[in-house]
């Protein structure tokens, strides 16, 4: 039975994904169906939380938008999402950031990582 399903995972989860960790500024490519037409919309916002594992992986992308937070929650491996872009590596020290919440403006800066480059 296991194998069977860890089968059908891999015929999924086939896509190239960067390092999704909490804390970090993404930009979630996502096709949305408008009558007839296809369209592709970015969602930039900041990763909350990550949960699941396999097929089942999702993460909680929030931004504020004209001063009201909006939080989403996308399916990694869904076939809507066309892409998945880090735009700022964030440095947080805990798992879910649901602290974010409460937090308006200035305060809900994100220190950023700073990784060390080979010469």
């Amino acid at each position: 039975m296991k194998p069977i399903i860890d089968e059908l995972d891999k015929q999924h989860m086939n896509k190239e994904l960067p390092d999704l960790v909490p804390g970090d500024t993404v930009r979630v490519f996502v096709r949305i169906v408008e009558g007839n037409k296809e369209r592709t919309q970015a969602f930039e916002g900041t990763i909350l939380k990550k949960r699941g594992s396999g097929v089942g992986k999702t993460i909680t992308v929030r931004k504020v938008f004209q001063g009201v937070g909006v939080e989403r929650v996308f399916p990694v491996f869904s076939p809507r999402i066309e892409k998945i872009t880090v735009v700022r590596k964030g440095d947080v020290k805990r798992a879910k950031l649901y602290y974010l919440r409460e937090r308006i403006g200035k305060a809900t800066r994100i220190k950023e990582k700073i990784t060390k480059t080979e010469k």
